[in-house]
Order: C-alpha cells, then sequence, then structure tokens
C-alpha cells in the first residue's frame, strides 16, 4: 500500500502539528497524481489522526472539455470513497485579463480564494495541498534564478496562513495561534518525490489525470522541470537533495533573523495613523539585514495584500535612510513613500499628509495681535497671550518669548513666513540669517516651516515662535518695559470640550 510514503506523511504531519483531533481538512484535489495520492493518504490515516476530510476540486476552466472531464473524475471519486465534496468552476482566464496578472498568478489567486470559501463553509480552519519534494526544488531554482533573498530561498513552507478574508499568502508567519478569520495551509507531501508518488499511484491501483499544461514549456516552471534541472543533474546528480536541504536550512536562517527583525522593528518604529516612523540614529545603527528586514515589515504592515516585497526597492529605500538627509524621498512597492526627517524617517502612502508635531501652526496668512490681547489661532486649540511683565523675568516654556517693548515698532502680528525673510537670531552677535536657513539648521521639518507663527512688528522678525529671538528685541538688565508673548492651549474651549463629552 506504499508504506514508505504513508510513513513519511505520517512523519510530517506529526513534526509540524499540521492537524488537531477533531480537525475538518479540506483537500485541495485536481484529480492528478499529487493531490490524488494525498487524498488517499489521509483518507488512509484520518482515523488515526481523528480528522474528518473534505474534497474541493475547482474547475479553471483553461482546458476546455478536459478540464470538466477533470472536475467529472474528482466529483465520482469522492462518491465513490464516501467523501464529502465541493466542485466549483470560476473563469481564470477573465481574472487574469481584470487584473492584469500572469495565468499562473490569477490560476493561483483564485484557487487560494476558492479554497478559502470551501473551508469557511465547511467550518474548516486547515486546507491541505499536494506540493511535494519536487515542487520545492523547482520553487527554490525559480526563486533563485528571479534574484530572492531568505525568504524566497527557503521555498515553501509545511505551512503558511492565508489571513484577513483577503486571500493573502504570508509565508513571514509560521506560528499558531491562529485567528477566526484565519486559515492554514498544510503541505503533508512536502518530503515526498515526485517518483514516490507515481509509485504509490501504481501500488495502490489510483488512475490519476493527465494535465496536458504541464508539458508546455512556455510556463517558466514547465521548463525548469523539462529542461534546467535535467541539465543540471548532468553536472550534479545529487541536485534535487542539496536544493531541498538548503531550502531547510535558509528557512532555519529566516526564522532567527525574522525573530531579530521582529524586536528591532519593536524597538525603533511606531505605528499610527496609516504611518510608521523609524527612529533614524538607532535604526542606522542596525545591521543592514535588520534594516532591510524592518523595511519590509514596515510595507507589509502597510499593505499586507502585498505577497513579496522586490528587494530592488527595499534596498533603495535602504540607502536614502541610511546616507540622505533631511527632506530625502524613496518609492516604496503600491503607492508608499519612505521619507527622510531630521530624527526619524517615516514609511506612509505617498498621497497622505505629513504628520506634524503638536505645535502651533497658522492656517491664515497673518493675525493681528493687539497690546493687551487673547487671540486665538483659527482653527486650533492654541491661543497667544499679550501682555505687559513687570521686570525682566526668566522663562522655560520654549511658546514664551520675553522681548523688550521700547524696541518695538510698529503693529504686532503673527503670520507665516515668506520668501526672502532675514533676522538677527539671538546669541549670534548681530549676524543676520535667512530664515530659510535657520530653519535647516534648528532641524525644524520641512512639513512644519510653513505654518510656522512668526511674530512681527510691521515686517521685521522678532520671534520665531517656539525658537529664537530677534538680538535686536531681547531683554537686557537695562530693559525698562517688557513685553510677554506666550503661545498656550486655549485652555477655556478645552474644558467646554470636554464639559461635552
Amino acid at each position: 500500500m506504499g508504506v514508505h510514503l504513508l510513513d513519511q506523511v505520517r512523519a510530517t504531519i506529526a513534526e509540524h502539528s499540521m492537524f488537531a483531533h477533531g480537525d475538518t481538512v479540506v483537500v485541495a484535489v485536481s484529480g492528478g497524481p499529487d493531490s490524488l495520492a494525498l487524498l488517499h493518504a489521509l483518507r488512509a490515516l484520518r482515523d488515526e489522526l481523528r480528522i474528518t476530510l473534505h474534497v474541493a476540486h475547482l474547475n479553471h476552466q483553461l482546458r476546455g472539455a478536459e478540464s470538466d472531464a477533470d472536475a467529472e473524475f474528482v466529483a465520482n471519486l469522492a462518491r465513490e470513497w464516501k467523501l464529502p465534496a465541493t466542485v466549483e468552476a470560476r473563469d481564470v482566464a477573465a481574472f487574469a485579463r481584470e487584473k492584469r496578472l500572469s495565468l499562473e498568478e490569477a490560476a493561483r489567486h483564485t484557487r487560494y480564494a476558492f479554497l478559502a470559501e470551501v473551508a469557511r463553509r465547511v467550518g474548516a480552519r486547515v486546507i491541505a495541498v499536494a506540493h511535494n519534494a519536487d515542487d520545492q526544488v523547482e520553487t527554490v531554482l525559480m526563486h533563485l534564478l528571479r534574484g530572492a533573498g531568505l525568504a524566497g530561498l527557503r521555498g515553501m513552507l509545511y505551512e503558511f496562513v492565508i489571513r484577513n478574508s483577503e486571500f493573502v499568502i504570508d509565508n513571514a508567519i509560521t506560528e499558531k495561534g491562529i485567528t477566526n478569520d484565519e486559515l492554514r495551509i498544510a503541505r503533508p507531501l512536502l518530503d515526498v518525490t515526485r517518483s514516490e508518488i507515481e509509485s504509490y499511484c501504481k501500488q495502490n491501483g489510483l488512475t490519476p489525470r493527465f494535465d496536458r499544461s504541464n508539458l508546455d514549456t512556455t510556463f517558466f516552471r514547465n521548463r525548469l522541470r523539462h529542461e534546467v534541472l535535467p541539465y543540471l543533474e548532468t553536472l550534479n546528480p545529487n541536485l534535487r537533495e542539496v536544493l531541498r536541504r538548503t531550502a531547510r536550512v535558509l528557512a532555519d536562517d529566516y526564522d532567527f533573523l525574522l525573530a531579530q527583525t521582529r524586536e528591532a522593528y519593536g524597538q525603533f518604529a511606531r505605528e499610527d495613523e496609516g504611518a510608521i516612523t523609524f527612529a533614524l540614529a538607532r535604526w542606522r545603527g542596525l545591521h543592514p539585514a535588520l534594516q532591510r528586514g524592518t523595511l519590509r515589515l514596515a510595507v507589509q504592515q502597510l499593505r499586507n495584500e502585498l505577497r513579496d516585497v522586490d528587494w530592488t526597492h527595499v534596498e533603495a529605500a535602504r540607502r536614502v535612510a541610511m546616507e540622505k538627509g533631511a527632506g530625502a524621498k524613496a518609492t516604496l512597492p503600491h503607492g508608499l513613500m519612505l521619507v527622510v526627517g531630521y530624527d526619524d524617517f517615516v514609511v506612509a502612502d505617498a498621497t497622505r499628509e505629513p504628520l506634524l508635531p503638536d505645535w502651533p501652526f497658522l492656517t491664515v496668512e497673518r493675525i493681528a495681535l493687539p497690546l493687551p490681547s487673547v487671540v486665538e489661532l483659527p482653527g486650533s486649540e492654541w491661543v497667544a497671550v499679550v501682555e505687559r511683565a513687570a521686570s525682566p523675568l526668566k522663562v522655560n516654556d520654549r511658546w514664551t518669548a520675553l522681548l523688550d517693548a521700547d524696541k518695538i515698532e510698529g503693529e504686532l502680528a503673527l503670520r507665516c513666513r515668506r520668501a526672502g525673510d532675514r533676522f538677527e537670531p539671538a546669541g549670534l552677535a548681530g549676524h543676520s540669517k535667512s530664515l530659510h536657513e535657520f530653519m535647516i539648521d534648528e532641524k525644524i521639518l520641512s512639513a512644519a516651516r510653513d505654518r510656522l507663527p512668526i511674530l512681527v512688528a510691521g515686517d521685521r522678525i522678532l520671534w520665531v515662535c517656539g525658537w529664537r529671538v530677534d538680538e535686536r528685541a531681547r531683554v537686557t538688565q537695562d530693559t525698562q518695559d517688557v513685553l510677554r508673548v506666550t503661545i498656550r492651549r486655549n485652555w477655556t474651549r478645552t474644558s467646554a470640550d470636554e464639559r461635552g463629552k
């Protein structure tokens, strides 16, 4: 009865804890030798494993009458073996045209969507698919030729998760603890070779269907299977075993690196309103592998429908964050953008307005400030308070400025910056500086510069609010008349808002 295959399947299921007692397992059956052997083996082991089986077959409608015959074959087999079955059809070619996908990618997406639907209907949390050891070899080689990091070179996992009802394959997730909206995919045949499967079918009188498309070398995987691998085996007869062993080693390496990456991500990344912010200096101190890994996690967190994140995109973004200054940007997949700040960098949707600090900002060009007065900053929770002070006082509040009233001429106002603005920052011994240069030197976020309030008398700058007063208006030991300007929260409005909650 093909004892070796059954023993191997039993061992693989046990090693990876694929099924629990009482599980309903949806078995994906195409009618070919792999899926037929899988279904036969699970049927032989079901009492021992204490599982219930449900057959699922999807007609991709790509091979006309042959596809219909495959569907009829599986339906008849399920009836003969007294197994419940769901057999349905999808127009994969139409889906590929609509989504602009290759037929292979469209078929994969449609197939997993169908399997997920069946699993939910029958209350299953596990789906068994028939990928075998030779499929693993082809996958590793395919990823190597196309260019992949550890995630791709570890090949197919024994288990992975379809998450969030979107049929998204997330190979980075191997832990248990599946939520009600997550389905596990299991590969019990991943340690069984194709020749062992064919022998098993012969020994057990199984007559699988033959899919002629498996001979079509216009498909990349078929070309690898029928042309590339046979040639490479002339160079190394043990190539298949070498690639399978490599996949296992790299899977372990990836799991270790992933744990380190998640730890670094938790320390240096902050998620907030559709954006992920990294502490720049600390992130730059990470090993390049962890830098790439944390960027990948950020992209996957914001775009969890992405299966793979291209190395080229990640590396280009990493170099920008590592080497460029504030304001530098890098494009990431699916409309994401990395933007470098002074002390951090942000990964977010490219169209998203940048997050601004909790500072007072102006939404109008200019606001007059009579003396004395309390003036609301429009559209905000802040007010500007202008008053005289009894004597020169020291203040530790960045949003309070003390000015020599006798040195001020013209009407006070708050306004936004203008092209060509200059002033003499206190402490520079009377040297003037453009406001633009000052803001850069002080590392004021570029997104905040146009809205930061500037205190002026007439057109002369008295105070870059929150930063520096003008040397010519600062208080000294000789100051007689002190003007105090404070920007603070509007406590009256805040209290009223709190009462209204």
